[in-house]
Order: C-alpha cells, then sequence, then structure tokens
C-alpha cells in the first residue's frame, strides 16, 4: 500500500504539523535509564548486502560494531527518499521509535532523474523546496527530495527521537584514475532540509566528504579496488571503511555535535 503524500494545502516547508503524546513520568524515567536505539534509513549503500551481488555490501552493516548502543539497519536496496517514503517504510521507522532515540537517514544514489519523463518511481521533482512534478506513469504529485527529508525528520522527532541527516556516500572518485571528487546536489539538498528545519533536534553529517578525505587519503589502487562491480557499491571492505568515516565525522564533530557523539566507541579507527 503507498503511503500518502500531504496534500498541496500542506506544501510549505513547514506547514506539516505531527504532534506527538504528553510524555508521561514512565517516559521521563525511561530517558533517563533507557539506552537510545538508533535506526538506520537508506539505500542498497547503507543495506545489508548492498546490491545483493554476492559482492557488495552496505556500510549499515558495518556501524553497530563501532557504536556503544543498538544500531537498528533499515535501509533498502534500490530506495530513494520519495519510494522510502512511498512505500510507509519512514511511517515504519517511527512506529517504532521511542523518546531518546536516534535516526539516521541518508538518501541520494536513487533520487536522481525526473518523473514527468519515463518516471520509475524513484526520482524526485528537481529542486530545493515547494516544486512539484506530475508523475507520467502515475499521475501522482512528486515532491521534492528536501520536501520528503523534512517529513521524514518531523515524523522521527514528534516521537521524540533526534534525527541525524547524513549526505549520500560519493561513487567511486578514482574511477577514472583521476580524482573527481564532486559531490551530487542531494548532498547540499540534505544540508538544506536540516537548515530549513532549523530544529536543535535534527543535525547534519556530511558523510560524503568524509568518505572523499578517506579516498584521497588511500589513492587510486586502493579506491579502485573497493568497487568490484560498478562504481557505487563497494566490497565489504569498503562498507567498513564508509562506517568507519560515518563515525570518525561524528566523533570529531565535522559538522557539529550530533546527538550519537556520545555513543561511539573509542579509540575510534582514523581513516581521513
Amino acid at each position: 500500500m503507498k503511503f500518502t503524500v500531504p496534500s498541496l494545502v500542506a506544501l510549505a516547508l513547514g506547514a506539516i504539523q505531527v504532534t506527538a503524546a504528553p510524555a508521561s513520568d514512565n517516559d521521563n524515567v525511561n530517558l533517563v535509564t533507557r539506552a537510545p536505539t538508533v535506526y538506520f534509513c537508506g539505500d542498497s549503500t547503507m543495506a545489508a548486502k548492498g546490491a545483493n551481488d554476492g559482492a557488495t555490501d552496505g556500510w549499515g552493516s558495518y556501524i553497530g560494531d563501532l557504536l556503544t548502543v543498538s544500531a537498528v539497519n533499515k535501509a533498502i536496496g534500490g530506495r530513494s527518499a520519495r519510494s522510502y517514503w512511498n512505500e510507509g517504510r519512514f511511517q515504519a521507522v517511527a512506529d517504532l521509535v521511542k523518546s531518546g532515540d536516534i535516526v539516521v537517514i541518508e538518501f541520494g544514489h536513487n533520487d536522481g532523474g525526473s518523473p514527468t519523463s519515463n518516471d520509475n518511481g524513484r526520482s524526485d521533482c528537481p529542486g530545493s523546496g515547494t516544486e512539484t512534478c506530475i508523475s507520467d506513469k502515475t499521475g501522482e504529485t512528486v515532491y521534492t527530495f528536501v520536501f520528503y527529508v523534512i517529513q521524514a525528520a518531523k515524523l522521527m522527532t514528534a516521537k521524540g527521537a533526534t534525527v541525524i541527516l547524513s549526505s549520500q556516500t560519493p561513487n567511486n572518485q578514482w574511477e577514472t584514475g583521476v580524482w573527481s571528487g564532486a559531490p551530487s546536489r542531494f548532498v547540499g539538498y540534505q544540508l538544506t532540509a536540516k537548515n530549513a528545519l532549523a530544529d536543535s533536534k535534527v543535525t547534519f553529517v556530511d558523510h560524503h566528504e568524509a568518505v572523499s578525505r578517506m579516498y584521497r587519503k588511500l589513492g587510486n589502487s586502493a579506491v579502485n579496488a573497493l568497487y568490484p562491480n560498478d562504481h557505487t557499491h563497494t566490497s565489504p571492505a569498503g562498507a567498513k571503511y564508509a562506517a568507519q568515516a560515518f563515525v570518525q565525522a561524528v566523533y570529531q564533530n565535522m559538522n557539529g555535535t550530533t546527538s550519537l557523539s556520545s555513543y561511539v566507541k573509542t579509540p575510534i579507527t582514523t581513516v581521513y
């Protein structure tokens, strides 16, 4: 069943309000005594078994080994911010979340293309705000990457969670033998969503930049060896590197302090 996107009346980025039930005294006790669970929402670059080709894995498979709290990997291959929303997957995670939990949201690899030209069900409407498109396949109203991420973050914070908006991992930046490190537009869109929310419970981690620094350090041959089949999905070794880069960015407050900073196992492995 498709999860319905809010109506056009609520298109303004700040218009959708999700109200959480008031906390009880027992909830307040739990906030003190219960360790948070960290949920990870993303695509195949994060998902267990990666591209399901027997040779790749996602960094969400390794992140739990680097944290002092429980990590739940909810990433699904082939998903974009739009399709993860439409399929009700953000809502399913929100249904699990308790006050004090942490949710990491990272998309971008499958969000390109155009919903108005042979729509694949994943492409977001181009733009960084309230732009909309009409799918040429389904006739649905399609929103921007920023819009879907904002709504997802609001679902989680309404449950008392904190949210980390993480930029997508890069493709193989040494694929041609010459360094090419320019980020996709979705890296900037993730920061745009964080800034538009203007909520202290929502922070940003530039995972793309952390992995890029690591790739520059590793060099051409080492990085190419991490991509067995294509320029997007890494080997298990590459996925572990990506998890370590994420943790280093969090621990060293690359983009400021996040709610995950206190739950990193130390000493960390420095990869960039």
